[in-house]
């Protein structure tokens, strides 16, 4: 295949203008410029790296409306959610920009000489340097803030690597006018043109080669779970292998406790349904799960849920092949042995996806590890639980999940406390009387959590700590003051970069 075509979400349809299908001579041209740029761009200023994210910024706000409406014919998103999607990447690019002129991400350590100690110790320095040219890859559900200039882009732009991306097929024409307007980014800023590149095609082949590439240093993904371990495995069979920061696989527990099931359970039911519906359920932090203990409370969450799931219409998904394994992951639930169908939504088409609801009881999601698998789309199954000892083995049999949710009240505090410790072996956000779906671009955010919803705990793909990931730590002994790094010299004590002095932290 030479060429391809963009799909309209809705029809299922060829859509626009043909793309050349990027192959192995184009992945080589495009690692091999990156890597020709990354010690000039990870040598830039603060400042002036930090003026380029907000650059990138601008020209992604400055398409205007036409990168709205071809994000909406590929993925049958609907604008308001579009026009806040644009605003989370200028948000993340800005947020980004304000982190690196911080210059907490560098670390700073410095241990001064100790020539009269004995052993004498050595004049010791630290800070954080860029890894290398990222591979980057584009999510189907996130057109704007998970692809081409989304958080992986932004966060590896910031740390100083050159990023290569991988667009996702199911959104090129989006995926072209975003990287078009890095492009301008780059160019008017006065920088490499390697420091950034982007790559299309269907196939898997595509992205395989990519990581394969020697000169990329580590890869961001977001997508399935089948996706994100093929390319680890690709990444850690190289000759030298590669860290690989993929997002893929979660079910983000929800779990109502009894009185606030008592106090609020049919409202609880409704307001459920509106975050697993939401988007079609194409969210990596759907509540595809609800663990409860039996009781009054939760047959009014049932019953409220089920209604409101019932008349839930059928929606647009983001491609075909979605869609298609969507059902066949429903007819897999609906399939095992103790699982119960609640309500369905009104019935879809080749294109749209409806609503699914289930129940099972605590010993038979125990006995069937198949019901905890993700169902990427609108479809949940509620753990009915005989007691809280019940729900704790369910949820220390549970994989490990991007979010847990708890509802409780004033009364559930001390069973919450008892489950805390249970779930953030699980998790990387825990969350309270609120939905999961939703995740804010900001500091303390964690958008993590333990195998399979990443492949790497110890990291976030949202947020300001999402930096980290593309980082590694560098020491200097005994270099002379005119050849350290600037950030590490005695007389930079003064340029806002925090600093661990022998020890103690000292802020400008």
């Amino acid at each position: 295949m030479t060429e391809f075509r963009s799909m309209a979400a809705e029809t299922g349809e060829p859509h626009g203008d043909p793309f050349k299908v990027h192959g192995p001579a184009d992945v080589a041209a495009a690692c091999a410029s990156a890597d020709a740029a990354f010690i000039r761009y990870s040598s830039t200023s603060r400042e002036d790296r930090a003026a380029f994210l907000e650059r990138i910024a601008e020209e992604i706000m400055a398409i205007g409306d036409p990168l709205i409406e071809a994000a909406m014919t590929e993925s049958g998103l609907p604008r308001a959610r579009l026009d806040g999607e644009r605003g989370r990447t200028w948000n993340q690019l800005r947020m980004f920009a304000d982190v690196v002129r911080r210059g907490q991400w560098l670390q700073v350590r410095i241990d001064p000489a100790l020539p009269e100690r004995q052993p004498p110790r050595p004049d010791l320095r630290m800070r954080m340097v860029p890894l290398g040219p990222v591979a980057v890859f584009g999510a189907s559900n996130f057109p704007l803030a998970f692809s081409t200039a989304g958080g992986d882009t932004a966060s590896a732009l910031a740390a100083g690597c050159p990023v290569v991306v991988k667009g996702h097929p199911a959104h090129p024409i989006t995926g072209d006018l975003v990287a078009q307007a890095i492009s301008r980014a780059v160019a008017a800023c006065g920088l490499p043109e390697g420091v950034f590149g982007h790559l299309v095609g269907p196939s898997n082949e595509l992205g395989a080669t990519l990581v394969q590439d020697p000169r990329i240093a580590a890869v961001g993904f977001t997508g399935s779970r089948m996706g994100g371990l093929a390319l680890s495995r690709i990444a850690q069979t190289r000759k030298v292998p590669i860290p690989v920061y993929a997002e893929m696989s979660s079910i983000n527990p929800v779990v109502l406790l009894p009185e606030a099931l008592k106090a609020r359970g049919a409202e609880l039911g409704a307001a459920f349904v509106g975050s697993l519906t939401m988007g079609a359920g194409q969210f990596c932090t759907n509540p595809g799960l609800v663990l409860a203990i039996e009781g009054e409370g939760l047959d009014a969450f049932i019953g409220a849920a089920s209604e409101t799931v019932a008349g839930a219409g059928p929606q647009t998904m983001l491609t075909t092949g979605i869609r298609d394994a969507y059902a066949k992951g429903v007819e897999a639930l609906s399939g095992c042995a103790g699982v119960e169908t609640l309500a369905k939504g009104e019935t879809g088409d080749r294109t749209r996806g409806d609503a699914n609801l289930f129940q099972t009881t605590g010993s038979a999601f125990l006995s069937d590890e198949g019901m905890g698998h993700e169902v990427f789309g609108a479809s949940s199954i509620i753990v009915r639980c005989k007691n809280e000892g019940e729900l704790a083995k369910v949820i220390a049999g549970l994989e490990g999940q991007l979010t847990a949710t708890l509802h409780m009240d004033a009364a559930d505090e001390a069973a919450a406390s008892r489950l805390l410790p249970a779930l953030e072996r699980k998790v990387g956000r825990i969350l309270a009387n609120g939905w999961p779906t939703g995740v804010e671009v900001c500091h303390a955010m964690v958008h993590g959590g333990p195998f399979p919803a990443t492949s790497d705990s110890r990291t976030t793909s949202v947020g300001s700590l999402a930096i980290d990931r593309f980082l590694r730590p560098v020491c200097y002994q005994n270099l002379s003051q005119s050849v350290l790094p600037d950030e590490l010299r005695d007389d930079a004590a003064s340029n806002g970069v925090p600093r661990l002095v022998d020890g103690k932290l000292t802020l400008d």
